[in-house]
């Protein structure tokens, strides 16, 4: 097994673009993160981590981070690469706040992490990665989908902080007004509302890969949910994406929420993967 470290997106993509883009829903996340820092290296504030792990040659394994954020796993096609995969993470941060991927290989680096370091790993959020081609159209809700405008910078950042406490197993490095203000500012990303008088329903897109982008988060107050405004907001939002030139959108979703898996399968997405987070402590 041989690890190679890159400085850049441009030179991750091209000795790993290939392997990533043939599954390219499972990969939507490093996919996505990667295409906006070729943009914008220093977005999160200092340079991105990536690495790709081969065998004989070939890709098998890769793996990217933007720090402070969690460290990404990608699919592995040869479990022995997640050694040196955790060996050059290691090297190269000491530690880790946790780590994303897919569901067997992320367990295993979870392990070989708190092996190696003494730091307690556990599960935080087990999720599945949806993709959609089409969409279906939902039951009408009422109100009208619109674009975010900078008076509604407060309301927002509201919705992604309740957001973030009911969903995240741990409060995000940066603030909902940061957040906020990054999807307001990415060229192919933003956020959206389903007004019904007022604003009742929050979502957002970004992270262009090949051939998708992907939609999230997606928030209505409790208080406000079971008339369909999420379902609404998701399925124009996703036709819109479509109809501009994307061929697929995708999503996660939290699997201890059954709701949200129903919802967005009705109007057309389609399960592809299980993708879990662990936080690492101590």
């Amino acid at each position: 097994m041989r690890v190679t470290s890159h400085a850049g997106a441009d030179a991750f993509l091209a000795h790993a673009g290939e392997f990533l883009a043939a599954r390219e829903a499972e990969h939507n996340l490093i996919l996505g993160l990667s295409s906006r820092l070729q943009r914008e290296p220093m977005l999160y504030g200092e340079p991105a981590y990536f690495a790709v792990v081969e065998a004989a040659g070939s890709v098998v394994g890769a793996a990217m981070r933007t720090p402070p954020h969690n460290h990404i796993l990608s699919e592995i096609d040869d479990e022995a690469a997640i050694g040196p995969l955790v060996e050059d993470a290691r090297s190269a941060f000491g530690s880790l706040p946790g780590v994303v991927g897919p569901k067997e290989p992320v367990a295993q680096f979870a392990a070989e992490w708190q092996a190696a370091t003494g730091a307690e790993a556990r599960i935080g959020i087990e999720q599945r990665v949806f993709a959609a081609d089409h969409v279906d159209a939902p039951r009408p809700a009422p109100g009208r989908m619109r674009d975010y405008e900078r008076g509604d910078r407060e309301l927002a950042s509201r919705f992604m902080d309740a957001f973030t406490a009911e969903a995240l197993p741990e409060p995000p490095p940066g603030s909902s007004e940061e957040f906020v203000d990054s999807r307001e500012e990415d060229p192919h990303g933003g956020l959206v509302l389903w007004e019904d008088g007022d604003p009742v329903s929050l979502a957002g897109f970004g992270g262009l890969t090949p051939n998708g982008i992907r939609i999230g988060p997606v928030y209505t107050p409790p208080e406000l949910r079971g008339r369909g405004y999420a379902s609404a907001l998701t399925a124009e939002l996703t036709q819109r994406l479509l109809d501009g030139g994307r061929r697929f959108c995708f999503l996660f979703t939290d699997l201890a929420n059954p709701t949200s898996n129903s919802v967005y399968q009705r109007i057309g997405y389609r399960a592809v993967s299980d993708v879990d987070q662990w936080t690492f402590a101590g």
